[in-house]
């Protein structure tokens, strides 16, 4: 896809400056309805046909504890076993604006689906790159919504600003978990927002970005989300959970690895 049908030049503009100045930056629209319908379908159906061998388990019931999320765990790197999902993850209209914000071309790290249905759980307040380890500098997470997202159904909150913060270890001891452990407080003179979005709206923010969301409250409204993680080209070194990397034409590229670090989100 060219730049013309991407994103128009003032747009990337703009988005750029959010990204600068509040640490992220919403994307309206950028992927279509029938996008959008296409991914939820894709992952609807693996998940129908009981999951993914090495990839993918679920429960068929809930738990003693009635975690819903038992039966609905998000999928971890589908890019490794979905030419769909590796498509998405390497796609043209989120390359222009990861230039624009990371202001060097952008490799791809990970690659998420969640479900969310109605009564899951939330995230605690955390931010991306205790789990990348990026170095030099950061990752960057590109969120898209496959539903309305909202307060009720636990949208992403935000806390603008944090991006340039120092990281806050408080999850270092619980990397790899869903929930993070405890939030990270909100900074003093900080609050969080919460931005509605609209299917097909991506969310772009920095690694030190701190961010969350509530647990999904209604009663039938699910809060399906495309996650993916990026970091630079001129990225040296990121934790091996990560690897390897794949560029944006679809080829797996090496980084130096590191044994901290886990999975995001």
């Amino acid at each position: 896809m060219k730049l013309k049908e991407a994103v128009s030049d003032r747009t990337v503009e703009q988005l750029r400056d959010d990204f600068q100045t509040k640490g992220y930056c919403l994307a309206r629209g950028l992927y279509s309805e029938t996008e959008v319908e296409v991914l939820n379908k894709h992952f609807e159906g693996l998940h129908a046909d009981g999951g993914v061998p090495g990839f993918y388990t679920r429960a068929m019931e809930p738990d003693e504890s009635g975690d819903i999320l038992k039966m609905y765990p998000r999928f971890i790197h589908p890019h490794r076993f979905s030419g769909m999902a590796r498509d998405y993850m390497t796609d043209e209209r989120l390359r222009v604006i990861l230039c624009a914000v990371m202001e060097e071309e952008p490799i791809a790290a990970q690659s998420m689906y969640y479900f969310k249905p109605p009564g899951a759980r939330g995230q605690s307040l955390h931010q991306d790159n205790l789990y990348l380890k990026v170095k030099p500098g950061t990752c960057v997470a590109a969120w898209t919504a496959l539903d309305f997202c909202d307060k009720e159904n636990g949208g992403m909150m935000v806390v603008p600003g944090t991006h340039t913060s120092e990281i806050n270890c408080i999850h270092e001891k619980n990397i790899g978990s869903y929930e993070g452990g405890p939030s990270i407080p909100v900074p003093e003179g900080m609050r969080l927002e919460l931005p509605e979005m609209f299917p097909g709206d991506t969310l772009f923010f920095n690694g030190s970005l701190i961010h969350g969301s509530g647990p999904n409250r209604t009663k039938d409204r699910w809060r399906r989300s495309f996650i993916c993680h990026y970091v630079g080209k001129n990225c040296e070194s990121t934790a091996d959970f990560y690897h390897p990397l794949v560029d944006f034409k679809g080829k797996d590229v090496e980084r130096a690895a590191t044994t901290d670090g886990g999975p995001c989100g």
